[in-house]
């Protein structure tokens, strides 16, 4: 009898530590400026770009990782989470990307006085997908002397290995491609 009421303490105790561990997630920002650099112009010091927001579609706006379980169904993580909320998380590493590829250039989140060209994004998928891909889709518009470019974008990226760790990789990743071909673009109309 000791050993039956034994196992139950020990079943009654495993039960009510289940594995509640909270993981939190941060894009990573390359660094190493391997991104493309088109070469700067005579005035680029004087240019500056202000991503003024990234915008997310509604079931990205949470703080869990989405993940796409079929092709109707999306599931939001309930212990994988942002460790900050996602649209901070893709304006600032875009300011760091686009920094990378647009030397010469001031790229901010804020506003400055003066003349500036403007970034908006507009993000509708940020998340894996059943297939083992990462998939980033939406669209950037910029303003340059009241002219605006529209750039749609959509990748699926495969993921080299599972789990969530290997997913926020990925995305990010992606999402650097994303800000270098927007660098390329963007060289381009200025």
């Amino acid at each position: 009898m000791n050993k039956g009421i034994l196992l139950a303490l020990v079943m009654l105790l495993g039960a009510c530590s289940s594995n509640d561990n909270k993981h939190y997630y941060q894009l990573p920002v390359a660094a190493d400026g391997s991104s493309v650099s088109p070469p700067p112009s005579s005035s680029a010091a004087a240019r500056h770009i202000w991503v003024s927001r990234v915008n997310v579609s509604d079931f990205l706006a949470g703080s869990g990782v989405v993940y796409q379980s079929s092709d109707v169904r999306y599931i939001t993580a309930s212990n994988n989470l942002w460790a900050s909320p996602l649209e901070q998380q893709l304006q600032q590493t875009m300011v760091a990307n686009l920094s990378n590829a647009l030397p010469g250039t001031l790229v901010s989140a804020s506003p400055v006085q003066g003349e500036q060209d403007t970034l908006e994004i507009n993000i509708t998928g940020f998340h894996g997908r059943y297939d083992g891909r990462a998939v980033i889709q939406g669209e950037w518009l910029f303003t340059h002397h009241e002219q605006v470019t529209r750039a749609p974008f959509a990748l699926a990226l495969k993921q080299e290995e599972d789990g969530y760790d290997a997913l926020v990789r990925t995305l990010a990743q992606g999402w650097q491609q994303v800000g270098q071909n927007a660098a390329r673009q963007i060289s381009l109309q200025r």
